[in-house]
């Protein structure tokens, strides 16, 4: 799938649905047979004025997608239409979003450090706060009483919800913690960080219980499979790293040609999208996204 620089990839609740979000200023969806090879585009979202640099799907509901641009916007699209459905303006260029798991609510992360919390349904801003440290990427757990922050700090910032108040600081890395991700059994959460290693933390008690070595670059993006058995993770290696979550042990790499910007599972099917900053043979930008695990039918 060749398109300008891919910055994101989402699937949607269903496991049916693709999303990518790209620098052309649009977002694309893509319907993926997951036992088959078909890979049909099925629409271009247009209304951005800057990069698409992040997008999630609502959890609950399969045709509800969010993206987050550099044009301050964050806008929710019905990808039955391909229409967007409601916007909202923020105060900076966006550059983080993730949806509460009961779908209620969004988070947004800006370049200013800045964190807004919008209500789906009135869609509108509701809580805003700034960090006075650098905040790299945000994520709830699994049933939305906890709040994630990763920092430029090499700490994961553990905040209370709905209060944000911050419950427990973990030194995971000794360098800038960069991306997170959380277990879809909500044992575990993992951190990638700039020292090239990821931390798995036990949710329950914070404590770390073992770090993934095979990545020498900084750790751009993690993703846990749908079970939680595997976790991949990708930089600017030219491979994709995928372990087993309870041993450690790395069981397969999926080589690429360029620095990885997104990986994620599928959240019913072992199917792993995945975008890089690929280059053409002109050396332009050709933001392709993959994916992987097909099985013959």
């Amino acid at each position: 799938m060749a398109l300008c620089m891919v910055h994101s990839v989402a699937w949607n609740c269903a496991g049916k649905k693709l999303a990518s979000g790209s620098v052309d200023q649009t977002a694309r969806i893509w319907h993926i047979e997951p036992h088959g090879h078909s890979k049909a585009k099925d629409m271009e979202l247009k209304g951005h004025t800057d990069s698409v640099d992040q997008l999630c799907w609502d959890p609950k509901h399969a045709d509800l997608l969010a993206t987050a641009s550099g044009d301050k916007t964050v806008r929710l699209w019905d990808a039955r239409a391909g229409k967007c459905s409601q916007q909202v303006e923020l105060s900076g260029e966006n550059i983080n979003i993730t949806y509460k798991p009961d779908g209620s609510h969004i988070a947004v992360g800006n370049r200013d450090d800045e964190l807004t919390i919008i209500d789906v349904r009135k869609f509108k801003a509701i809580h805003k706060r700034k960090f006075t440290y650098e905040v790299n990427e945000i994520a709830w757990n699994t049933t939305g009483e906890l709040f994630f922050l990763t920092t430029g700090n090499g700490t994961v910032e553990v905040l209370e919800y709905p209060s944000l108040q911050t419950l427990q600081t973990l030194v995971a890395h000794t360098a800038g913690c960069y991306c997170i991700a959380i277990d879809p059994t909500g044992r575990y959460l993992a951190v990638g960080s700039a020292d090239a290693l990821v931390s798995l933390w036990d949710v329950s008690e914070m404590l770390c219980v073992r770090t993934f070595t095979k990545l020498e670059w900084p750790v751009r993006t993690i993703s846990f499979n749908h079970d939680g058995q595997y976790i991949a993770s990708a930089s600017e290696d030219l491979f994709i790293d995928i372990a087993e979550v309870d041993t450690g042990r790395s069981v397969f790499q999926i080589p690429c040609r360029a620095a990885m910007n997104s990986v994620e599972w599928n959240p019913k099917y072992n199917l792993l999208a995945f975008a890089a900053d690929d280059k053409n043979k002109y050396q332009t930008d050709e933001g392709v996204f993959r994916v992987f695990g097909f099985e013959d039918p």
